[in-house]
């Protein structure tokens, strides 16, 4: 499939998803995010790959928000309808991905943008990177699913100021606060997104789709994670990837993982 509005590039079992959009500081508009469900999806089903980074485009953002001249005449049903759709097919569906999503956090991620990163499994940011949730400036709340990540991770307080104040914190206190891993230069963000991600590779896709599973249903309220984390382990002992795991550390050599 040919896009429009994101490019992608695969290195070995890695594959960077840039969202290139730079004139408009990469918003998130209609096109973008039909654009990223279809390369995720596509991306998942692709066995050879093991990572996804997600980053974007030019030294200024990585997502600046949502395209708000797309909403701004809505009416109730169809912001709801905005919301729901958006977070089915992307933003779950992100956070839901069996294969691991690291965001690459270039300057700004807000609205949107931020509720895109939130939705990876977790965050590398650059030292000019700035993050908030400005939305209550404009008249509405985060509708793809930052009223609910932001508080799982940095806590009620904190996403409570950050939603309310719709202020901008810096790369520093996202590192404070837990809500990116590390910080680094701009110009090495991809070296160590790309260094995390090659670390993740050589370790069994299998049991990391089962951690995914498992970790996310411990945030989810309909959910029993120490159920789905029992549940997950006992399925392990069944797969191919345990064979090859168990047998290469009982032969004291590398695991080479079928990814069964």
């Amino acid at each position: 499939m040919k896009y429009d509005n994101i490019i992608i590039d695969e290195e070995g079992a890695i594959a960077t998803v840039t969202i290139n959009r730079p004139s408009k500081l990469n918003a998130l508009n209609r096109d973008t995010i039909k654009e990223l469900s279809k390369a995720f999806s596509d991306l998942e089903d692709d066995h050879d790959i093991k990572v996804i980074i997600l980053t974007g485009s030019g030294e200024k953002a990585f997502v600046a928000g949502a395209d708000i001249s797309e909403f701004a005449d809505f009416s109730v049903k169809q912001g709801g309808k905005l919301a729901a759709k958006g977070q089915k097919i992307l933003f779950d569906l992100v956070e839901d991905l069996e294969t691991p999503v690291i965001a690459a956090v270039n300057g700004f991620a807000l609205g949107g943008g931020l509720e895109l990163a939130m939705s990876c499994h977790f965050r590398v940011a650059s030292d000019n990177a700035r993050m908030g949730l400005p939305e209550v400036s404009l008249g509405v709340i985060p509708g793809y699913g930052g009223t609910q990540r932001l508080p799982q991770l940095i806590g009620k307080g904190r996403a409570m100021e950050m939603i309310m104040t719709a202020s901008m914190i810096n790369a520093d206190q996202a590192l404070n606060y837990g809500l990116v891993n590390h910080v680094v230069a701009q110009n090495e963000l991809l070296d160590l997104c790309k260094k995390i991600a090659g670390k993740i590779s050589n370790n069994s896709p299998v049991a990391i789709s089962h951690a995914i599973k498992a970790v996310n249903a411990g945030f989810k309220h309909d959910s029993n994670g120490y159920a789905s984390e029992i549940k997950a382990f006992g399925e392990c002992f069944g797969t191919a990837d345990f064979k090859e795991g168990t047998s290469a550390f009982l032969e004291k050599r590398k695991a080479d993982f079928p990814g069964e």
